[in-house]
């Protein structure tokens, strides 16, 4: 059975390895998913826990990912560029998401989408697009770059623009999720 990180490295490079940390080392969007990844599986009171917090935090800072070890994210998470992604700790992320550069993913504290936005399995989601609110991100659904998205966006399509408009399409992110897990 593969680990969550090697199902990471597997997104990012296309083939499985036991020591994922060796190549994955010269990759900034992998060796931030790793160190999350590790913050993760230790408690926040554990010497190791600690020290991949602080990790984590340093390349926060470095990279411009601010992903806390909070955020409920399944396997095949790929950030493919450095620069700033925003992901509140309440956000959940299925499998198979991309984030590129410049993605918000955050909370929306008012009206009737007030909460945290879920992120359901195979989503691509575009450079600087904005994602808030008690939304559903629905299953093989591309994000279109800047796009500001504020409700559910069903199974199978594309959303794109501000204000979002939302396109059916089967395959949306056919060509843009390489590498899939399950």
């Amino acid at each position: 059975m593969k680990t969550i990180i090697q199902k990471d490295f597997y997104r990012q490079f296309g083939y499985w390895t036991n020591y994922p940390l060796i190549k994955g080392f010269f990759s900034p969007g992998f060796r931030f998913v790793y160190c999350l990844r590790r913050a993760q599986q230790y408690s926040i009171k554990h010497p190791l826990g600690i020290f991949f917090r602080l990790l984590l935090r340093r390349y926060s800072i470095k990279y411009g990912y601010q992903i806390s070890a909070k955020t409920k994210i399944d396997a095949g998470l790929y950030l493919g560029h450095w620069g700033t992604v925003v992901v509140n700790p309440e956000v959940t992320i299925g499998k198979n998401c991309n984030l590129a550069h410049g993605v918000t993913l955050g909370q929306t504290n008012r009206g009737k989408t007030k909460g945290f936005p879920i992120i359901k399995d195979n989503v691509w989601i575009g450079t600087n697009a904005v994602i808030v609110g008690g939304i559903t991100i629905g299953n093989n659904v591309l994000i279109a770059p800047n796009s500001y998205v504020t409700q559910d966006v069903p199974d199978n399509s594309v959303v794109m623009g501000n204000p979002m408009q939302i396109i059916p399409k089967d395959n949306a992110t056919e060509d843009y999720i390489n590498n899939k897990v399950d």
